[in-house]
């Protein structure tokens, strides 16, 4: 059935060619009944055509609806001066100014407004009721026009909400494609600026191994075993700095970002205390534990760990509200680092969130997920079950390969 549903609606002239041909077999029927009635008018071949042209009307509205009216109206011009008193064929006038109403231009809505109003007026002086009264002609004048104005009415509803909704479409199209254009310009700045930072890892992991190939060099024959240890030195600080490299190239595989500008010393875990501290002097009561057994980390993860928490206090700075207080636990895992930020406050919406980064440029979970990405982790936030609002992430210490 919803095949068939959908054939139909496809082929909206099949319909109405279906529904012409039983408004003409309707009208044969009904001309050959009234053709030997004494009060009839007109021929029957006349009346006949008069059908045929009018089901007609109805086959091709949808597909030529200012040609069909204007054909429904010469034959109504027709039927007049030919004296054939209206049939059921006349419906296909109700049907065309529903249909030019709904769909037409809008002179030919206006002027099918204008002739079905006067169709039945005309209709009614050219073949008056007998037996009927002259206020009795003049009501059913009135009765009759009246499907004509409501037909026309409820057209120009459908003409009216049809334009809204199409109207509503096009609006969210286009708050659509400016997302997804602010959303691709937000991942490209947060790029470029992770690989600003990561500048620094893989700089300093560069120079680490040009320092210990040199010692290793001046002390290789005198003594041996640091110069082995140089060696080993250099080629675990290699396979890190290669780790950096691939998840920089990672991160700018859409393309290349340039930006001008110096490269500092970017922060580490150590760091997260001071964070802390400028969190607690601002008026931001922070509750900051560390589990687990510290160690040295790669440089990568160390330096998204403190923008994480960086950009979870900023955010509950800005939505927790005067009272609000926030918990930093910092846990060290046997193959991993997990992090969790927390606050108390009245929280933000989510999408509000989304749009409130610690740097004023917006987009703040979309910086944290792209930081968390570049190291392999997960990253999970949303607000809390009891009011504020939760950050949790997990970090490995070994690069996914």
């Amino acid at each position: 059935m919803q095949r068939l549903y959908d054939y139909l609606r496809t082929h909206p002239t099949l319909v109405d060619s279906f529904w012409a041909v039983v408004l003409f077999g309707l009208s044969c029927v009904g001309v050959t009944n009234i053709n030997g009635a004494s009060h009839h008018h007109g021929s029957l071949g006349a009346a006949l055509a008069v059908s045929a042209v009018m089901s007609v009307v109805i086959a091709l509205r949808r597909r030529l609806p200012e040609p069909m009216l204007l054909l429904a109206a010469a034959t109504g011009v027709a039927q007049f001066a030919l004296d054939i008193e209206t049939t059921v064929a006349d419906f296909a006038m109700l049907v065309i100014v529903y249909t030019v109403a709904a769909t037409g231009v809008r002179w030919a809505s206006r002027f099918a407004l204008v002739a079905g109003l006067c169709a039945a007026s005309l209709a009614q002086i050219r073949w008056p009721a007998e037996d009927a009264s002259y206020a009795g002609q003049i009501a059913m004048a009135v009765f009759q026009t009246v499907p004509f104005a409501l037909a026309w009415v409820l057209g120009d509803s459908m003409r009216t909400r049809r334009a809204y909704f199409a109207q509503l479409e096009e609006r969210a199209s286009r708050l659509e494609k400016e997302r997804e254009a602010q959303s691709k310009v937000a991942v490209a700045a947060e790029r470029a600026r992770i690989a600003r930072e990561l500048h620094d890892v893989v700089a300093h992991n560069v120079s680490v191994m040009v320092v210990q190939a040199d010692g290793a060099a001046y002390v290789l024959d005198a003594a041996p075993d640091q110069a082995k240890k140089a060696l080993e030195t250099i080629s675990s600080t290699g396979r890190q700095a290669l780790a950096e490299m691939r998840r920089l190239l990672g991160v700018l595989r859409t393309g290349e970002h340039k930006e001008s500008g110096e490269y500092v010393p970017q922060p580490d875990v150590e760091q997260i205390d001071e964070l802390i501290e400028q969190c607690r002097s601002s008026g931001l009561p922070v509750d900051f534990k560390v589990e687990g057994t510290p160690r040295p980390l790669p440089s990568g993860v160390e330096l998204t760990a403190y923008r994480i928490v960086q950009e979870a206090l900023t955010n509950t700075r800005k939505h927790g509200g005067p009272d609000a207080g926030a918990s930093v636990r910092l846990v060290y895992f046997d193959d991993g680092l997990g992090l969790l930020v927390e606050d108390d406050g009245r929280g933000a919406p989510h999408e509000l969130y989304e749009e409130g980064g610690a740097d004023g440029g917006g987009h703040g979970l979309i910086g944290m997920r792209e930081r968390v990405g570049m190291v392999g982790g997960t990253l999970d936030a949303g607000p809390r079950p009891g009011g504020g609002f939760r950050i949790s992430a997990l970090l490995p210490l070994k690069p996914a390969h």
